[in-house]
């Protein structure tokens, strides 16, 4: 048995109901030690009735946070990966492994008992999906083990969980529930979380609300982040990207250009372009296509990122650029998760690693000037409501989407 923390410990003797819960802090140990409880868990209800069920986010994220770790300490025969029918054989048991970011994805529930379900980043879950399988967990021996980071105070699973009962089982962890981690480590994830909502919930472990500004920290000091032409000569780039976003309904059309630092230590916003208002396809094209060359000259931008929402007029950039001979392809932006995209520029800015030139207002009121939206108790909302610019956040989004988790490895 490898070391484990006291919280570690505590679990392992006290969860034995049927809802058994870690919240808290980012790593501080609350899916590691599952590592080592799922055999037990698995290996109990071989043989009995029910389904055994794997819930994550995605099942991408299920292979990331669960299987794959798994499988590095009990080896691929032990531990094995998702195949096409959704199944994965742990421990001799076939375990059904479903995305809960929709109904759809896990209607194959329905009508099925559930005698055992490990819940991965439950927070992130479709509501629906966890009153389905409130209802599946129907036998006496039934059990559910979940883990989760903390979200508003109004959150779905923290009104569920503050219901309490004999049937629940629960713990909180902060990150210094973990003293396994590395001092350094704790240390910079405590900066790169400072001043943000981020750093209650991520080391803390607290559920709070996302009030004010989304970017404390460029809100709070906005000159700490600028750069001009003198020291931006002193900080070559590795590679540079853009970004485009498609108004309509009253926003506005926003380009934008990001360049990576070598090693991919730091991202700068290097150029912008935001058109308010209405505009003919061709003088659209005209503008991405001056804009994109610029770019390409300038900081060898190679690809351009675009909201996918409108294929019409990314096949017209994309055609306006082979017609001019502008070396940058024309592709779809990733559009991963909102919140995403936003505590990866929080964490950017608290360690450091953001930076703005002068010659981008429009970037720079958008990022000064973000709100989350007071409205929106239940969940974390970006304010979109025609007052803020949410068009040039959008287009610098799509532009360091593709890098964010290079960036993130580095720490």
């Amino acid at each position: 048995m490898p070391f484990l923390t006291p919280m570690q410990r505590e679990y392992r003797l006290r969860a034995n109901r049927v809802w058994n819960v870690k919240t808290g802090a980012t790593r501080s140990g609350k899916t590691y030690g599952d590592y080592f409880l799922l055999p037990g868990r698995l290996l109990a209800v071989r043989g009995l009735p029910g389904l055994t069920v794997l819930l994550g986010a995605t099942k991408g994220t299920l292979t990331r946070n669960l299987i794959l770790p798994m499988q590095g300490i009990y080896g691929a025969s032990l531990v094995g990966g998702i195949r096409s029918d959704n199944t994965a054989v742990l421990f001799g048991e076939t375990c059904h492994c479903l995305g809960a970011d929709s109904v759809r994805q896990v209607n194959r529930l329905r009508g099925s008992s559930v005698k055992y379900c490990y819940g991965d980043e439950v927070t992130t879950w479709h509501p629906d999906v966890f009153e389905m399988l409130k209802s599946r967990l129907d036998k006496a021996y039934s059990r559910f083990d979940g883990t989760c980071n903390p979200e508003g105070p109004t959150h779905w699973f923290k009104q569920f969980l503050d219901r309490g009962g004999e049937d629940l089982y629960r713990q909180s962890y902060t990150i210094d529930d973990n003293p396994f981690n590395p001092p350094e480590v704790v240390a910079r994830l405590k900066r790169d979380y400072a001043g943000t909502v981020y750093y209650d919930r991520y080391i803390r472990g607290l559920w709070v609300a996302a009030e004010g500004a989304v970017y404390r920290a460029f809100a709070d000091d906005p000159a700490r982040f600028a750069i001009g032409e003198a020291e931006l000569a002193d900080r070559p780039l590795a590679t540079a990207t853009l970004g485009v976003d498609f108004g309509g309904n009253g926003s506005g059309h926003a380009f934008a250009c990001t360049g990576f630092e070598r090693g991919f230590r730091g991202l700068i916003t290097l150029a912008e372009w935001y058109h308010k208002g209405e505009i003919t396809p061709e003088r659209l094209e005209n503008a991405f296509v001056d804009f994109a060359r610029a770019c390409h000259t300038r900081y060898g931008a190679r690809a351009a990122y675009c909201d996918s929402a409108e294929p019409t007029l990314i096949l017209g950039l994309r055609a306006a650029c082979a017609r001019e001979k502008v070396p940058v392809e024309v592709l779809k932006a990733r559009k991963g998760p909102v919140n995403g995209r936003i505590r990866f520029l929080c964490r950017m800015m608290a360690g450091g690693r953001y930076r703005i030139h002068t010659a981008c207002p429009n970037t720079r009121e958008a990022l000064l000037t973000a709100l989350w939206d007071a409205r929106r108790r239940t969940e974390d909302v970006r304010l979109d409501d025609g007052t803020t610019n949410i068009d040039s956040l959008d287009a610098l989004e799509y532009s360091f989407e593709p890098y964010q988790q290079e960036m993130l490895a580095l720490g």
